[in-house]
């Protein structure tokens, strides 16, 4: 079967490290494409730029974003709306209403959706959430601590400097919590989001977990997340592996087979939920 054509939106620094070459490497994808805001950024992914997005969305089959939150919610729902599948960075918006036009979008184009939430394609973290399955968990605690906004460089952008970790690594840490516990449905949160977020998470069917936050720290550390359960402890160990590859592989199966994946663009509106509660007890005196 041919490579999938996806066409990449974006050129900044994670889309040359990380998008461009997981689309361009094969054999389940090809990088047809790039549009971004500067040209000369695009010019150094290695595929035919694009002047207008919509002659990016004529020359390929699906699309990959790689852009700030808020930029992903406009131009995804052109992509939906043009019938094209979508591979979404996390956060899907920088808020609920983005969130939900962009969830409205793909659903009611009906074009396959999937999030790049990128520890859940990893063999470590699937092998923890089975592992949680089965020991009866009913608490779990998640830590996410770097220095990214102090040391500064590529991913210090305005939207992290702006907004913290809650929107930028919160995402990977409750996705793994509310799969391994049950679906988030109460959320308490303090702190400060450009300093430290404590977030204490209610769980469908009773189980509680708490997760700590923070992009200000002096030095980075391993992000943690462990799952207490009447039957044993499972801790999510070192993720060792580069999931991208899985991404791509399953990436071009969703769209092949026309079907949905578990991480869809309906996932993400969940998590944006969580975190746009949050964020308003936060910022709420």
């Amino acid at each position: 079967m041919e490579p999938l054509a996806v066409g990449l939106v974006g050129a900044g620094p994670w889309a040359e490290m990380a998008h461009a070459p997981m689309l361009a490497r094969g054999p389940h994808t090809r990088l047809a494409g790039v549009w971004a805001r500067r040209p000369e950024a695009a010019a150094r992914l290695g595929a035919p730029v694009y002047e207008r997005i919509e002659e990016l969305f004529d020359a390929v089959e699906a699309v990959a974003f790689c852009v700030p939150p808020a930029v992903q919610a406009e131009l995804g729902v052109l992509a939906a709306k043009a019938g094209k599948a979508l591979l979404l960075e996390k956060p899907l918006a920088a808020d609920l209403d983005g969130a939900r036009r962009l969830a409205d979008a793909v659903a009611e184009a009906g074009v396959p959706s999937q999030m790049l939430l990128t520890m859940r394609y990893s063999p470590q973290a699937r092998d923890f959430l089975a592992r949680c399955a089965e020991v009866g968990a009913f608490g779990g605690h998640a830590a996410a601590i770097s220095n990214t906004l102090p040391q500064g460089g590529p991913f210090a952008t305005p939207w992290r400097l702006e907004r913290g970790a809650l929107l930028d690594v919160g995402p990977h840490v409750i996705d793994l919590l509310d799969a391994a516990l049950g679906k988030v449905v109460g959320v308490r949160a303090h702190g400060d989001p450009l300093r430290w977020t404590g977030l204490l998470l209610d769980h469908e069917g009773g189980a509680v977990s708490e997760v700590s936050l923070s992009m200000a720290a002096p030095e980075s550390s391993p992000t943690r997340v462990e799952v207490y359960g009447a039957a044993g402890i499972v801790r999510l160990p070192a993720i060792e592996d580069d999931p991208l590859d899985v991404v791509a592989e399953e990436f071009a199966a969703t769209v092949r087979r026309g079907g949905g994946h578990p991480l869809d663009a309906a996932r993400g509106l969940h998590l944006q939920e969580i975190i746009a509660e949050a964020e308003a007890q936060l910022t709420t005196p």
